[in-house]
This record gives C-alpha cells, structure tokens and sequence, in this order.
C-alpha cells in the first residue's frame, strides 16, 4: 500500500486544547447542577460534540440544552483557547515536513465547529498549510463517528480514502476514518485527554505514536507516493 495524503484531527492530535475545552464544559455543567469531576468530563466527553451528549446533559441537570447556554459555552470555551491554547509538542514541525512529502496533499477533519477549527489552527501558525482544506464534522450530514468529514477531505485533496493517512487521538476518531476507508495511525502521548493506546488500536487503529515527531518517519517508511 502507498499512501498519497495525510488527513489530520485538529483537537489533541495538531492543539493541545481537549484539557481547555473540558475544563470549560466542566465548569458550566457544575453551575447547571450536574457535579462532575474533570477526569469524568474529559473520559465522557472526549472525542464528542457537547450537542450528541444532549439527552445526557439534560437529564443530569434537569434542564434543556438551549442554543442560549450554547452561545455562552461557547464564548467561554473561545475565551480561553486564545488566551491558553499551544500546539501538540512536534506537532508543527510534523505537519511541514509530511506538508513537504506530500507536495501539500493534507487535509485538517475536526468534528469540532469550523470558527473553533480555524481559530485554532491560525493560533498555532498552521492555518496556511491547511488553508482551503479544513473541514468541520458540524457541516456534514453526520460527524464523527461517522465517516462524513474524513470522505469530504479526501475528495478534497483528490486521493482516494483508501490511500490516505488519518491521524486521529480519540477512539471516536479512529472508528470515523476506519468507516472511511482509511488506515489510521494513532496519537497518544497519555491516556489523559487522549484515547489510551490499546483502545486506539481496538478501534481500528493500525499503529499508535507517542510522538507526533514520528509521523515523518513512519510516513516514508509506509513507502509514500509522491
């Protein structure tokens, strides 16, 4: 197998954001009366959208999920994202050099909203790389774990899903580019805020990095079509 393109999640796997986003909706779901340590938000919500956890919410706090308390969690979650957010540790200098590799065949598939997507990408200086290529799981007909957004971005780049990479860190990810069609690497520097590395695998997963500074590595040793 050669692969022609490399497909990335943004959250955890390119910024380092999960800790951030979470810590946000954790504190937001306590003050709506559902009391919920972090470590519980981040395993429960890690890899989702707050929206398809709704019947969830709702029946912890006794209360609707308002496009209000939306706009608020949102705003917050924005808040502190520019204020804080980083990018993943070799995460830059990965995505440049398979960028190069590649003659720019790469493709950013969140399942996150696209302003929330860009906003960090340009944050963390990557938004050139991807411009034109960023795709948000909210825009599609279903988001991951569905295979919408990874199927989107491959015909975007112009190469078949079953020649592209998706670089994904949660398990709903993994089982996103899997029913894709893709082969999928996983990223798991720690189970904290990160899928562990044998439910990555399990998901479908066919090896996983502790490192994103591997990805060039691997990427020539799978043999790449340039």
């Amino acid at each position: 197998m050669t692969f022609e393109a490399i497909l990335f999640d943004c959250d955890g796997v390119l910024v380092d954001s999960e800790p951030i986003t979470n810590g946000v909706l954790c504190e937001m779901l306590n003050e709506a009366g559902w009391l919920l340590a972090p470590e519980a938000c981040m395993r429960l919500f890690i890899g989702k959208t707050v929206r398809s956890e709704a019947a969830r919410i709702e029946a912890e706090t006794g209360r609707p999920l308002t496009d209000v308390w939306m706009a608020e969690f949102y705003a917050r979650r924005n808040a502190r994202l520019q204020a804080e957010l980083v990018a993943i540790p070799n995460a830059p200098q990965a995505v440049r050099a398979v960028h190069g590799l590649l003659q720019g065949r790469i493709a950013c598939a969140s399942g996150a909203d696209r302003q929330k997507v860009e906003m960090q990408l340009a944050q963390v200086g990557l938004a050139p790389l991807f411009a034109g290529r960023v795709f948000s799981g909210h825009e599609m007909p279903a988001t991951k774990p569905a295979p919408d957004v990874y199927l989107a971005a491959a015909a975007a780049v112009g190469v078949p899903p079953l020649r592209c990479l998706v670089v994904e860190d949660t398990v709903t990810g993994v089982t996103a580019g899997v029913a894709a069609g893709a082969t999928v690497l996983g990223y798991s520097p720690s189970p904290v805020g990160h899928g562990s590395a044998e439910a990555l695998r399990a998901a479908g997963a066919v090896q996983v990095m502790a490192d994103m500074a591997e990805l060039p590595a691997l990427l020539q040793a799978m043999r790449v079509a340039v």
